[in-house]
């Protein structure tokens, strides 16, 4: 699905590479071997990706020794890295896009989740809602399997690239939090979220 609204696969896998991970720099080699994808497809996309505003480029000294290649990229003093522009004024919004995408189409994860119990809440905050503050990424309610629960999450973290933070209650527990008005839960209620499923009538 994204590969068809963002035009390839590759600028998917660059997109999530920079938009999740804005901090980081990154250099032509070093992103075509983590991304297993052909050089000259990586070179073409980063150019399209700094010409449309999204990401910047410099010059700068070896961040990490390369002794496996021998191309003339890497056998300079300096490299050419490629970073995440967060002042992009779409910066933001595609960020989100990717990261809400990945969850509700990519790798049918609300399926998953429906698989393994009776589900009766899951609400997506945190990274979801570009909350950087929120206490969890995650919230589930429902009586179903831990252990399967947490390998799906996981599964997630891969695909995203990164950890989350989730918090799993069981409805009992739920509706008590809730009476008690627990600050953490009306933290996570109050909050900008996405209510992927609700039988509990929030808003």
């Amino acid at each position: 699905m994204l590969g068809k609204l963002f035009g390839s696969n590759s600028r998917v896998k660059l997109l999530k590479l920079f938009l999740l991970h804005p901090e980081e720099k990154y250099y032509i080699r070093q992103i075509s071997r983590n991304l297993k994808l052909q050089l000259n497809s990586v070179r073409r996309e980063l150019e399209n990706l700094e010409k449309f505003g999204l990401l910047d480029s410099f010059q700068a000294k070896d961040m990490e020794d390369d002794h496996n290649s021998n191309d003339s990229e890497s056998s300079k003093h300096e490299k050419k890295y490629y970073k995440a522009d967060k002042s992009f004024v779409l910066f933001d919004e595609i960020k989100n896009l990717i990261i809400k995408a990945q969850v509700l189409y990519e790798k049918d994860f609300i399926e998953k989740i429906k698989k393994i119990g009776n589900i009766k809440l899951l609400i997506l905050t945190g990274i979801f809602s570009n909350l950087s503050a929120s206490p969890v990424d995650m919230l589930v309610v429902g009586k179903l399997n831990k252990i399967k629960l947490t390998r799906i999450i996981k599964e997630l973290e891969h695909e995203l690239g990164r950890e989350l933070n989730y918090t799993f209650m069981e409805p009992k527990e739920f509706k008590y939090r809730r009476d008690m008005t627990d600050v953490f839960l009306y933290q996570i209620l109050e909050s900008n979220k996405i209510l992927v499923i609700n039988e509990f009538g929030l808003v």
